[in-house]
């Protein structure tokens, strides 16, 4: 690229009167290609040569990137800010969409024509059962899909077709390899990167996997670093298109040039320096090795760098500068003054415009023009690897693919009837003969991923068919996470309502000594407190994906708590009724129902519960459980009952305690006192009886995770029931209303002693 662009600005019939200037970007990793485009395009970045520059900092164009992924990612953020994209080596066909990336351009042919070179190549051959391999990225499927589609239409059978990515899991190319060593193919079309397919030839030489014809694509079958690979010998023979070879006069001598002072910040031109002459820098960290003298070239030493027999991608860059040179030489020739004093900024949007148009000849006799796509021209060498050594491949040219040379005349068409696309299969007429037939679409849960496919396959349990049912993709899973708005919001209740049983337990605690804490049975309030606080976050068992464990938790944790809670509550009920009963003269009832028979009245209501679960648990415990049957396209994560018995018993015994306490506590509604308890734990109860009625049919109806959303809603409602209605009138008259806190105000209008 430097050498194109020092030959444009000493040519006085290209851009006369300007020159052109350039920034280089190291694009490691995705956000910053990205990152590097924005900043190029934007005109923020600083100039930092040393020639003064009366046009602005931003680039009307950018070169790059050499692969299709990421070329992908910037050429669609900056297309839509006109600015013109040049790739030398982006070859993937979805980048020719016009209407994603609308400035894109490149000067190597596109994948469209390379997958049809190389389905023509292997039915030239006889090759008509071969495998498919590719990366799963845009470039390996995109890639590999035209080739099996255009294989088709040439009479060739595809065995097997896998994709996989060197940063995947070893188990996934332990499968590529398994299919490979079972195939009775012989032939691997392997569309796909250097660094994919050295790990796939050093897997399968370690398998003892050969005698095997590979056909490759232009990404892999020259690149260099094939020659240190572990299986390179099994690549020896391999076949494959690649773009045609060029002489670019001069540019040896320009790289024989090279200095570390041309580039002082560059590490990479100190690296290749120190490692090519065995010496350090003046700059440099390293100390092992001698001095550089300074008098160290390149003129007369022989390495890859300056080595120009195989110019073949660096020829697309060298086209790709000289494509932006001349789209400006128009632009300024023909819209502008060639006065660099008084021209006015050049904007990207008019380089595009005119980039669009290009059509002129290289010094070597190369046509540059683009299409309407922004493609180039496409034309490519047959090319055959002849060995490969630890330091060197060596390949010759053993053919030409010209598509323009066969398709100089339209073929007319002449069908009976069109070609089933993927997605349909051929239903054929009883009266006609088979070159006739009608395409219907493939059921409901089938696909089809061949044209003219006779029948439609039925997708796996776990799979539904995508939009155009040519491929079957996992199900959406479904279930009540921490991170949707729903989960969201019942969390928040969930610690909401833990935060308030802590502050009213507080309130209680410092409060402990007065007549209303003392006269309302404070061991049960404060041990209703912490079950209420259980009650709240056994809640949070029924969020999140489901497991064997919090399957099991979930409902056992929330029966116990509850019948925990309701145990203190009727408690706290029989408590009323007999400090009531033992105001009457001569009544002597509460030693039957003092503070140790409390706790055991507890003890035992909460052990008959955990008892329940755990014959649950024993004969037939919740697990977690994929339900494919609620909805076709999707899997619902749930935790299957186990035994719906144990489930309607867990629950049975919670309604008959909390009946139970409503019943007593109805009872002792009118007992004569200024803060007779009784009246709040009734209506408390309504409420847990009334949410829990309205909980069963809504249980039963709610589809997928609103079936626990509607369980939680249930636990949480009737929880707050419990803290608002027994605990805040209590709190109400501790914080605001201290003077109904006296013995006098509670004992109303009997005037008689409560034992508390």
């Amino acid at each position: 690229m430097i050498f194109a662009i020092d030959e444009i600005n000493k040519n006085p019939g290209l851009l006369p009167h300007h020159t052109i200037g350039y920034k280089i970007y190291n694009t490691c990793g995705m956000s910053n290609i990205v990152m590097s485009a924005i900043v190029v395009a934007n005109g923020q970045e600083e100039l930092l040569n040393e020639t003064p520059c009366s046009g602005p900092s931003n680039a009307v164009a950018v070169l790059g990137h050499s692969g299709s992924a990421p070329t992908m990612a910037f050429a669609r953020v900056i297309g839509r800010f006109q600015v013109p994209v040049i790739s030398h080596f982006a070859t993937c066909a979805c980048l020719s969409d016009r209407e994603e990336f609308p400035s894109f351009f490149r000067t190597i042919p596109s994948d469209h024509h390379q997958s049809r070179a190389l389905a023509k190549l292997v039915k030239r051959f006889g090759w008509t059962w071969v495998g498919a391999i590719s990366n799963r990225n845009d470039y390996g499927i995109n890639g590999i899909e035209a080739f099996i589609q255009a294989a088709l239409e040439e009479g060739v059978c595809i065995e097997y077709y896998e994709a996989f990515e060197q940063s995947e899991p070893v188990s996934v190319l332990a499968k590529v390899v398994e299919t490979v060593k079972r195939s009775t193919s012989k032939v691997i079309v392997a569309f796909m990167s250097n660094r994919e397919v050295k790990v796939l030839a050093a897997e399968l030489s370690k398998n003892n996997i050969t005698g095997l014809q590979w056909v490759g694509s232009d990404a892999w079958i020259t690149d260099s670093s094939l020659s240190d690979s572990e299986g390179r010998d099994i690549l020896v023979g391999t076949l494959g298109f690649v773009v045609s070879r060029a002489n670019i006069p001069g540019l040896k001598e320009h790289l024989r040039r090279l200095h570390p002072s041309q580039f002082p910040k560059s590490q990479f031109v100190e690296h290749f320096w120190e490692y090519l002459f065995e010496c350090s820098l003046a700059n440099s960290t390293n100390t092992a090795r001698k001095p550089c003298t300074g008098m160290e070239s390149l003129q007369k030493v022989d390495t890859y760098f300056t080595d120009v027999s195989e110019l073949r991608f660096e020829n697309n860059v060298y086209k790709s500068v000289y494509a932006v040179a001349h789209a400006l030489h128009a632009l300024i020739s023909k819209g502008r003054n060639s006065s660099s004093n008084n021209s006015e900024p050049i904007e990207p949007w008019q380089v595009l415009q005119y980039l669009q148009k290009v059509d002129f000849m290289t010094g070597q006799g190369e046509r540059v023009t683009f299409d309407e796509n922004g493609d180039i021209f496409a034309q490519y060498e047959l090319i055959n690897i002849q060995s490969i050594t630890s330091s060197t491949i060596h390949t010759t040219t053993v053919g030409l693919y010209d598509p323009t040379l066969t398709d100089g005349h339209q073929v007319p068409v002449s069908v009976c009837s069109e070609s089933c696309p993927t997605g349909k299969r051929k239903v054929f007429y009883k009266t006609k003969p088979v070159c006739c037939f009608d395409c219907i679409p493939c059921g409901e849960a089938e696909i089809s991923n061949t044209t003219d496919s006779l029948d439609c396959f039925t997708c796996p349990i776990e799979y539904w068919p995508n939009a155009n049912q040519d491929k079957c993709i996992l199900k959406e899973i479904e279930f009540l996470s921490f991170s949707e708005i729903m989960g969201i919001v019942l969390t928040c209740f969930c610690f909401i309502g833990i935060l308030l049983t802590c502050l009213v337990c507080l309130v209680f605690f410092q409060h402990r000594k007065t007549p209303i804490v003392r006269a309302n049975n404070s061991e049960l309030s404060f041990l209703l407190l912490f079950s209420l606080t259980l009650c709240f976050l056994c809640s949070l068992t029924f969020i999140g994906r489901p497991s064997e464990w919090s399957c099991m938790l979930r409902h056992t944790a929330f029966g116990i708590t509850f019948v925990l809670c309701i145990s203190c509550v009727l408690g706290k009920t029989i408590v009323v009724l007999m400090a009531f009963r033992a105001t009457l003269p001569g009544s002597n009832v509460m030693k039957w129902f003092g503070p140790l028979q409390q706790r055991l009245s507890v003890f035992g209501a909460t052990l008959i519960q955990v008892l329940i679960c755990i014959l649950w648990l024993t004969i037939n415990p919740p697990f977690p459980n994929k339900n494919m049957l609620y909805y076709k396209n999707k899997i619902i994560l749930e935790c299957s009952l186990g035994s719906p018995i144990g489930f309607w018993a867990v629950l049975g015994y919670i309604g008959l305690l909390a009946l139970l306490c409503f019943v007593l506590a109805f009872l002792a509604r009118k007992l004569p006192d200024n803060f007779n308890e009784a009246k709040f734990i009734t209506f408390s109860m309504l409420i847990f009886c009334a949410v829990w009625i309205t909980f069963i049919p809504a249980y039963v109806s709610s589809p997928g995770k609103f079936t626990v959303a509607v369980e939680i809603f249930a636990i949480l409602a009737s929880s707050y029931g419990l803290l608002l209605c027994i605990f805040v009138p209590k709190v109400v008259i501790i914080l605001f209303n201290s003077e109904k806190n006296t013995k006098r105000h509670i004992m109303g209008k009997t005037q008689k002693d409560i034992h508390y």
